[in-house]
């Protein structure tokens, strides 16, 4: 039976009417047990958007009430030991991100399907041999990962342009038999993982994915044996036209002279052999890419964060961490960083109306600091290269803008309205600012208040979605990086965010400006350290620290996270 005295977290998001409770770890897990699963009082929190319950072994399963949390935006029930799902989570219709990895399920529920706004489905590390037929349904999934179970293959209708925003999956590790040619269907799919299945044919029509940027297939026994080895050594881009080429050739070479043929690709083969021990060389250097974790515990003085409870109604999700060992000084490291986080905006974040990110140089920060709210008129910010100037301004600017689009006159926005939104916002072209207008739009309609992050002298150094601090701006000679990424959406969306800001100063993206190596040092690898950073309620409570267990995990295959 339930003793409500020893679940005080459910009673605390009860009484204050939060909308977010997380159980992790040891101690959740001990009451798990005692109680025989979850307290059923945390199916009547009603008002919840996001839920964890995480690393908790003594959870077998979950009570059909699950239901009634029809707000539910995130649900997080990864590294339990839960041997089913009941087909009642279909009824969350809110539902956006479901993580349901490392269980003991053999089975998804056909309720998942009803999942209309799905945009992240998690169900890596579990023993599923089939997935639920109908998942075209979701049409707003955007992230798949179903590695390491025991799948032998994609649903019929899972090759459908309905998936139009599908654009990561991640399923290696599998008995996957056969990738379908109608997988360029997937319009929209920028990174496939299909490693160490059983595939004996790449199909030629993926080379028709266009926006296609990264492909795993190793571990598979090809029967193009030149293909298997590409596979295990070339860039994706070299994958792809061999794929193209393959595809388009098929019936010029029935007719061509066999003699003739094999002297021709003599001389190809020795060209793409030089090209090939290059692309080895890339893979083996990015497979040395390591990130390490600092713990707050061996940092005494750590940063933490303090989170006003007003923000709940205007932006209430927020991660942070910072970042050592970036080399910004060599060549064009700086703008590379500054393009690839511009490009992070403009897809993952949805032209920062999902998430925005924010970075920062430690060094110039006064903590501690404060995620908080304040009124148009008291909100004062230095933008980037910019003077000061209230918020008010850019309400007014944003009215404005509003006023042009209901009049469908959006290209022509007039002249002066152009050249402040770009002083503010320091935006490098009409187009960004088009964006960022959006992003107001959509945020700030309506609210009185607006989100901001604060330092200890009351400095505003973060005004979110819109633009940060000359005051903390980085450099070519900063040294250690203090991220935040904010977010309307849910929590899991800012820390998926910040894994792929990680991931590219990490240099996954392979083009040589990642960690800088340490003086003296001879090795080879980049190592760069990312120190956690802890949020807090204004009580002292914790509310999420960054990077966690259950963060840059598997989807990142050649990256190693050292903790």
């Amino acid at each position: 039976m339930d003793d409500i005295e020893q679940w005080p977290e459910i009673e605390k998001v009860a009484l204050e009417k939060r909308r977010e409770l997380v159980f992790q770890g040891a101690a959740f897990d001990e009451r798990i047990a005692s109680n025989g699963g979850l307290c059923s009082a945390i199916y009547t929190l009603k008002l919840l958007n996001y839920l964890e319950v995480s690393q908790c072994p003594s959870l077998t399963e979950i009570h059909e009430d699950i239901q009634h949390l029809t707000s539910l935006q995130s649900l997080i029930l990864c590294r339990n030991k839960l041997a089913s799902i009941p087909s009642v989570v279909g009824q969350l219709k809110s539902l956006k991100v479901l993580d349901i990895s490392a269980n003991n399920l053999t089975v998804l529920p056909e309720g998942i399907t009803q999942l209309k706004e799905l945009n992240t489905l998690n169900v890596s590390c579990n023993s599923l041999e089939v997935l639920p037929e109908g998942l075209s349904k979701c049409t707003r999934l955007s992230t798949i990962n179903i590695s390491k179970n025991k799948i032998t293959a994609f649903p019929a209708d899972f090759y459908s342009e309905k998936l139009d925003l599908l654009s990561m999956l991640v399923a290696y590790d599998n008995s996957i038999e056969q990738l379908s040619g109608d997988v360029h269907k997937l319009a929209a799919l920028k990174m496939l993982d299909l490693s160490n299945n059983k595939l004996k044919e790449i199909p030629p029509e993926l080379s028709d994915c266009a926006k296609l940027k990264e492909i795993n297939f190793k571990g598979n026994k090809l029967s193009d044996k030149r293909l298997e080895k590409m596979v295990n050594g070339c860039q994706t881009k070299s994958i792809l036209e061999y794929l193209r080429g393959k595809g388009k050739g098929r019936q010029g070479e029935e007719g061509a002279d066999a003699e003739g043929g094999r002297k021709a690709d003599k001389g190809k083969r020795q060209q793409r052999k030089k090209k090939d021990k290059g692309a080895e060389d890339e893979v083996e250097e990015l497979n040395k890419m390591v990130v390490k974790v600092l713990h707050v515990s061996d940092t005494p003085e750590a940063l933490t964060v303090t989170v006003s409870s007003e923000v709940k109604d205007v932006r209430p999700y927020l991660v942070c961490c910072i970042v050592r060992g970036m080399n910004l000084k060599s060549g064009n490291a700086l703008k590379r960083f500054l393009v690839a986080q511009t490009k992070l905006h403009d897809d993952l974040c949805g032209k920062r109306t999902i998430a925005t990110i924010a970075t920062h140089d430690v060094q110039l920060i006064k903590a501690p600091l404060v995620y908080d709210v304040k009124p148009p008129t008291q909100l004062k910010v230095v933008s980037l290269g910019r003077k000061e100037m209230t918020a008010e301004l850019i309400r007014q600017l944003q009215l404005e803008a509003d006023e042009l689009r209901k009049q469908k006159k959006r290209q022509n926005i007039k002249k002066t309205t152009k050249e402040l939104f770009l002083e503010v916002t320091s935006a490098a072209s009409l187009q960004t600012c088009k964006d960022v207008m959006d992003a107001l739009i959509l945020l700030l309609k309506g609210k009185e208040m607006y989100p901001c992050l604060v330092d200890a002298e009351g400095h505003v150094i973060s005004f979110p979605p819109i633009t940060n601090s000359e005051k903390t701006k980085i450099k070519k000679t900063t040294k250690e990086l203090f991220l935040e990424v904010t977010s309307a959406a849910s929590l899991q969306t800012c820390k998926d965010v910040m894994d792929a800001l990680i991931v590219e100063e990490a240099g996954s993206d392979g083009e040589g400006d990642g960690p800088q190596e340490p003086e003296g040092s001879s090795e080879t690898s980049s190592e760069l350290i990312v120190q956690q950073v802890r949020t807090v309620d204004q009580d002292g409570s914790l509310k999420v620290v960054y990077p966690s267990k259950t963060d840059l995990c598997s989807a990142i295959r050649n990256l190693t996270v050292v903790w």
